[in-house]
C-alpha cells in the first residue's frame, strides 16, 4: 500500500536551458477562443462554501453523482465530492485544471488551496483549479473494511517478511484484512478501480461545462490520467503527468509495489551523502559509503532486540518499523534528519517520539480505498510459494527492502475477481502530454517513468530532472523542470525532444 497523501512540499532548485517548440498546434487553435467561452456549467453542480477551516475562502464544493457500477449506469448512483477555486483572471480563462492525486487512497479535495496556489499566476489566471475525493473516500461516498488497529500499522500494511524471511504471518495478515474488507465493505468496494476513476473524471467534466480537461497527476495519479487519457483521448487538453508509475497491465499495483526496490536503491545514497556530511548535526558516519552497512546491521539487531517506542504502533522499534521508516522519508530530502534521529536514538537507547499518527477513521477509509484499487484492478496470485520465492529473490538483491516490494499484500486473498482487464496504455491520441520525472524517486523510480514513456509514444515527452525524491514538479524538483511544466500548462509549449534538467 503507497503511503497516505504521500506527497512532498518544498523546492528544491537548479538550473538548465531548454529548446521549446511553438505552441501544440490543437491547443493553439483552440487558446485565442477559450479564454472567451464560459463553461456550460450543468445544474446538478451546487456549489457552496467547503466545510471546515482549512481551504481558502475562495474555495468552493459541490457534489456530483455517478454510477457505482458502470456497467450499469442507470441503477444506483454514488457521489463524488468536488472542489474549485474560479480562474483569477477570467478574461484570460482557458479551462479546468484537475488536480489528480496519488495514493491509490489520496484525495485532492483541498488542494486548490493548497498546492494549487503554488502554480504560477499565469496558470492561475487561465485555468479554475478542481480537486476531488475519489470514489470511495472522504466527502465522497465513502467505505471502509473496518481492519484491526494493529493492521493500520505502516509496516503492517507493507508486507514486510518476518526477519528470517517467511512469509506465513504476510498471508495470514493478507487473508484476514481481505475477509474484513467482504465483511464489512458495502457492494461500493467491488467497484473502486483506475477505469472507474478516469470513468468519474469525465461526469466531472461534462458537469463542469468543459469541452476539454487539464490535469496535473502525481504518483499514482499518473496512471489515471494515463488511463483518463487513453480512454478519452479527444477529451484532454494539457496532462501533465509527475512522478510516473510502470503502466504493466499483467502487473499494475504489483509492479508499483515491487519498484520500491529499485527506487530505495536509486535513493539511498543521497541519504547516506546528507547523512555523512560534515557539520550535519545529525551525522551517522564519517563517509558515505559507511551509512548502508550502519543501517543494515541496525535493522538485523533490532530484529533480534526490538526497542520499546510509546505512541507507535506497533509500540516497538523492530527492523521492519525501521525499514519502514526509512521508506516512507526517503520521499522529501526535507525528511531525512527523522531517519537519521531514529538512528541515532536507536543506537543511544534513547527513542525520539513517535511522530503523531492521522485520526484512525481516515485511515481506515483511505487505506479500504487503495486496497480496493490495487485488488481491482488485476488478479494478484494467491500462492504463498509464489510471494516466498519472490520475497527471498528480492531480499536478496535488495537488501534495505527486505524483499517487502514482492510480498502478498491482502490482495493475494482479495475475495472479488477484478471486472475488467487492465486498460492498455498506447500512443494512440493526441500528442499533448509532459512526463515529469526526478532521476532518484524511492516510490516511482526512474525506471518505471521510462515505460510510460515507451508506451505514450508520440503523445509524450519527457522531463528528466537531476532531483531527489518524490513528486518533482513544485516541490522535490529543480527550477528547470518547474518552469519547463508551467511554460506547458500557461502556454502549451513543450519540449521538442525528451529533455534532462541538471
Amino acid at each position: 500500500m503507497t503511503k497516505n497523501k504521500r506527497t512532498a512540499v518544498l523546492l528544491a532548485t537548479s538550473a538548465a536551458v531548454l529548446t521549446l517548440t511553438t505552441p501544440l498546434a490543437a491547443t493553439a487553435s483552440a487558446s485565442s477562443t477559450a479564454a472567451k467561452t464560459a463553461p456550460r456549467e450543468s445544474p446538478a453542480l451546487d456549489w457552496t462554501p467547503c466545510a471546515g477551516h482549512g481551504p481558502d475562502s475562495r474555495q468552493e464544493c459541490a457534489t456530483l453523482d455517478v454510477p457505482m457500477d458502470y456497467a450499469h449506469p442507470g441503477g444506483e448512483q454514488i457521489e463524488i465530492a468536488i472542489s474549485r477555486i474560479r480562474s483569477e483572471k477570467p478574461s484570460a480563462r482557458r479551462g479546468a485544471l484537475l488536480l489528480i492525486p496519488g495514493g491509490p487512497g489520496g484525495s485532492s479535495i483541498d488542494e486548490p488551496s493548497g498546492k494549487g496556489q503554488k502554480l504560477p499566476q499565469s496558470v492561475r489566471d487561465t485555468h479554475d483549479l478542481i480537486g476531488f475525493d475519489p470514489r470511495g473516500l472522504g466527502r465522497s461516498t465513502p467505505v471502509t473494511c473496518g481492519f484491526e488497529h494493529a493492521d493500520l500499522a505502516p509496516s503492517r500494511l507493507r508486507p514486510w517478511p518476518a526477519p528470517d524471511g517467511s512469509v506465513t504471518e504476510n498471508m495470514a495478515a493478507a487473508q484476514r484484512t481481505a475477509e474484513a474488507c467482504a465483511r464489512n465493505g458495502g457492494e461500493l468496494l467491488r467497484h473502486i478501480s483506475t477505469a472507474d476513476n478516469a470513468r468519474d473524471i469525465d461526469r466531472i467534466r461534462v458537469a463542469l461545462g468543459e469541452e476539454k480537461l487539464s490535469a496535473w497527476a502525481v504518483s499514482y495519479g499518473t496512471y489515471v490520467g494515463a488511463v483518463y487519457s487513453r480512454l478519452f483521448p479527444h477529451r484532454t487538453d494539457r496532462i501533465v503527468l509527475d512522478s510516473n508509475d510502470d503502466p504493466d497491465p499483467a502487473r499494475v499495483g504489483r509492479g508499483w509495489l515491487a519498484a520500491h526496490e529499485r527506487g530505495v536503491e536509486d535513493t539511498f545514497p543521497a541519504f547516506a551523502a546528507w547523512a555523512a556530511a560534515p557539520g550535519n548535526k545529525y551525522r551517522l558516519a564519517r563517509t558515505a559509503a559507511e551509512v548502508r552497512p550502519l543501517f543494515l546491521r541496525l535493522a538485523a539487531r533490532l530484529d533480534r532486540e526490538p526497542i520499546p517506542w510509546e505512541g507507535a504502533n506497533p509500540a516497538e522499534l523492530n527492523g521492519n518499523v525501521l525499514r519502514q521508516t526509512m521508506l516512507d522519508t526517503m520521499g522529501d530530502p526535507d525528511d531525512f534528519p527523522a531517519l537519521a534521529r531514529l538512528i541515532l536514538g536507536a543506537r543511544q537507547g534513547s527513542l525520539p517520539s513517535a511522530p503523531p499518527a492521522p485520526p484512525e477513521n481516515a485511515v481506515q477509509n483511505s487505506v479500504a480505498v487503495g486496497s480496493a484499487t490495487l485488488c481491482n484492478d488485476v488478479a494478484w496470485p494467491r500462492s504463498t510459494a509464489a510471494y516466498r520465492k519472490g520475497a527471498a529473490e528480492s531480499r536478496t538483491a535488495f537488501p534495505l527492502t527486505a524483499g517487502m516490494p514482492r510480498n502478498a499484500m491482502l490482495c493475494a486473498a482479495w475475495p472479488f475477481e477484478p471486472k475488467e482487464a487492465p486498460v492498455r496504455i498506447t500512443d494512440r491520441g493526441p500528442s499533448n502530454i509532459l512526463l515529469v520525472q526526478n532521476e532518484r524517486d524511492p516510490y516511482s523510480p526512474l525506471a518505471g517513468a521510462l515505460k510510460l514513456r515507451d508506451a505514450l509514444g508520440r503523445r509524450a515527452t519527457m522531463v528528466t530532472v537531476d532531483a531527489t525524491g518524490h513528486d518533482s514538479y513544485l516541490a522535490n524538483g529543480n527550477a528547470c523542470g518547474d518552469r519547463t511544466v508551467s511554460r506547458f500548462l500557461a502556454t502549451g509549449e513543450r519540449p521538442d525532444h525528451d529533455t534532462y534538467c541538471s
